[in-house]
This record gives C-alpha cells, sequence and structure tokens, in this order.
C-alpha cells in the first residue's frame, strides 16, 4: 500500500470504497473514516511501524554484539546462509574483536557451532555443518559414537561412527581429523585406509604403517580451508600480499580509517560485497576486505562501464580515488580499479552480488 504513494496515492479509490460500504449498509460517517484510517496506513503506517520494528532488530543485535560477541558469532554462524555476511566474513570481524574462534575438530564438534564455556568471551567451537560436504546424518552418528567413547584414531572413528569413504575425505580435507591423524595430508592418508569394510568385517581393526607427511605451508592450509569451509582461522589471505601491496602504496583497511578527508587513497582486499539498488542510478557499491577490516567503495556508473570486468568480476580488487571521511561515514570513490585476483593463486574466495 505505502507504494501506491508513487501512482498518486489512494484518493482515486475514494469513490469506491466510500460508495461500496455505504451500498453495504454503513453511514457516510464511518466509510469516511474507514477510508482515512487506509489513506493514513498506506501513507505512514507502513514505513513507520516497518522502521520501528527494525530498529528494535538494529537495537538487540547491536547489543548483542557488543556485550555477547561469542554467542552472537554463534547464532549467525547457525543461521546461515542469511543476508550479505558470509561465515568468513562473520569470523574474521569476530576475530578483530578478541573474540576466539576455535576449529572444525571431530573430537569435539557438533553439527552446530558451539560455546565452549561461560561468560561473553567463551570461544566459538565451529560446527561441522560448515565443512561443505558434510552429512547431517554422518555428524549425528559421529556425537553418538563419541558421548560414549572419546575416538581413540581415525579407523576408530570410521568404525563406530559408519562413515564411508565421502565422509572421511571431507572431514580431512577440512582439517577436522588434526587432534587424531595430525597435519592435513596425514589425515588425508589415514582417511583412505580407514574406510570400513563391510558386512561381516566391519568392526575388525587392520595394522596400518604410519607415514609422516610434512606439513602444507600456510599459504597452502589458508586455501584448503577456503575449499574446505569457505574461512580460514590462520592469518587472512590479503596478510601474506601486505608486502606487495605496500610497495605498491596500497594502504590497509585500518590506515584509511584515520585517513583525513578529500585526499588520494588506494585500497584492496577480497570482494565480500557488491551492491547496485534500483535507487541508486547506476552506482555500484563495493565492499572490500582485508586483514585489518573493511573499505567501503563507491563506483560511479561511468567507471562501472570503463572498469565493468574488474568491477564486476575481480576476486581480490585494488581501488585507486579518493577518501571521503565526514564523521563515522568514511568511503573509498574510486577513479581506477585494478583486478589483482591473480595474487590469490588457488584460492577461492565468494562474494554477495546484487546488480
Amino acid at each position: 500500500m505505502a507504494a501506491w504513494k508513487r501512482k498518486g496515492g489512494l484518493e482515486h479509490y475514494h469513490q469506491r470504497i466510500v460508495t461500496g460500504m455505504l451500498e453495504r449498509g454503513y453511514d457516510q460517517e464511518f466509510a469516511e473514516s474507514i477510508f482515512a484510517q487506509i489513506q493514513g496506513f498506506g501513507e505512514y503506517g507502513f514505513p513507520e511501524s516497518h522502521s520501528a520494528s527494525f530498529a528494535l532488530l538494529v537495537y538487540a543485535s547491536a547489543w548483542l554484539k557488543c556485550h555477547e560477541p561469542a554467542a552472537f558469532l554463534c547464532a549467525l554462524l547457525n543461521s546461515q546462509p542469511m543476508g550479505f555476511y558470509s561465515p568468513s566474513q562473520l569470523v574474521q570481524d569476530a576475530k578483530r574483536h578478541q573474540v576466539r574462534v576455535l576449529p572444525v575438530d571431530v573430537a569435539i564438534s557438533n553439527w552446530d557451532s558451539t560455546l565452549e564455556g561461560d561468560g561473553s568471551m567463551a570461544p566459538v567451537r565451529l560446527g561441522l555443518s560448515l565443512v561443505r560436504g558434510m552429512r547431517e546424518e554422518s555428524a549425528a552418528r559421529i556425537e553418538a559414537a563419541r558421548a560414549v567413547l572419546a575416538f581413540s584414531s581415525v579407523n576408530d572413528l570410521a568404525n563406530r561412527s559408519r562413515l564411508d569413504r565421502h565422509d572421511l575425505q571431507v572431514l580431512a580435507a577440512a582439517n577436522a581429523l588434526a587432534s587424531l591423524s595430525g597435519n592435513r595430508r596425514e589425515a588425508l592418508w589415514q582417511a583412505v585406509a580407514a574406510v570400513p569394510d563391510k558386512d561381516l568385517l566391519w568392526a575388525t581393526t587392520r595394522e596400518e604403517e604410519t607415514l609422516e607427511f610434512a606439513a602444507p605451508g600456510e599459504g597452502e592450509e589458508i586455501v584448503n580451508d577456503y575449499r574446505s569451509t569457505g574461512l580460514t582461522l590462520n592469518r587472512h589471505p590479503v596478510a601474506l600480499l601486505r608486502e606487495r601491496l605496500d610497495a605498491k602504496k596500497i594502504f590497509a583497511a585500518s590506515k584509511l580509517a584515520t585517513y583525513p578527508n578529500n585526499r588520494l587513497a588506494r585500497a584492496c582486499g577480497i570482494v565480500t560485497v557488491r551492491q547496485r539498488p534500483g535507487t541508486a542510478n547506476g552506482v555500484l557499491f563495493i565492499t572490500l576486505e582485508d586483514e585489518t577490516g573493511q573499505v567501503n567503495v563507491i563506483v560511479w556508473p561511468s567507471l562501472v562501464e570503463k572498469f565493468r570486468k574488474e568491477a564486476l568480476g575481480a576476486a581480490l580488487l585494488a581501488v585507486y580515488g579518493v577518501w571521503q571521511r565526514e564523521g563515522e561515514v568514511r568511503h573509498l570513490v574510486a577513479n581506477r580499479l585494478v583486478d589483482l585476483t591473480h595474487l590469490l593463486g588457488g584460492l577461492a574466495t565468494a562474494s554477495r552480488n546484487f546488480h
């Protein structure tokens, strides 16, 4: 009804509504008062009630994020998928606010993410639901078997939880077997060897020679983290590129936050959000994330056309432009866009795109 205002409001329905009510036995005064209420709701009621309810949600969310940041993170992770914010963004923000986040661990994790301990700063244990390819019924069997007796090895896990090759491989890829098997490479080797036999031999154990593999490097770990869970608890990927970005005089988000108004500036980060609202007349809003925070970028329509490939396709984007700051409102108005996705190597990121 509020949208009808764009077409001239409800006035042209006056005769139809009032006349219809009179024909059905209502008096003129009552019919006019009903129409006035409908008209008032159409023009003001919905926006006011909507804004009031939204304000309440924002206040409650802000209070929780401020006073119970770990519980706030845990709840949002268990509500995925939702809104603009991916698990990676939520975890990165929480870590910047001193929330401890613990990895998925088959010896501890439930299907949902959980709080370990009491208090507003209790660490958050990531749940098995974040592991790509993990099946909830398999997780339920893991929880049930673990409640009886802690797992002693990957073989023990596989046999008592009746996990198949798929289950074991996705757990190993997510480094969720680390407490039982060592590093990711060793876990993948043991996962293959631990696939249970079927039928009468399922409960038997096999003696396998333990092989030691060198642990993956940090870059490889981060790539595998993103591939298996969509996030990493290691350093932010952009942190590994900071020296190269500094050489290009590309600033971190934390430095830009204190930058003066109307100065030339450069930023670079993983693209997490692209927005182009219908009411923005073609303006594209991009959010970049680096190891220190986020940078909001404004790209005018003419620049979108000039740098369309970079604006709409880059996973790692460098922006050259003018820094604008008014109070706590800060953004970078783009003059030039550069696609630096190649610096990410095999890292697979995802952004929320609303063109």
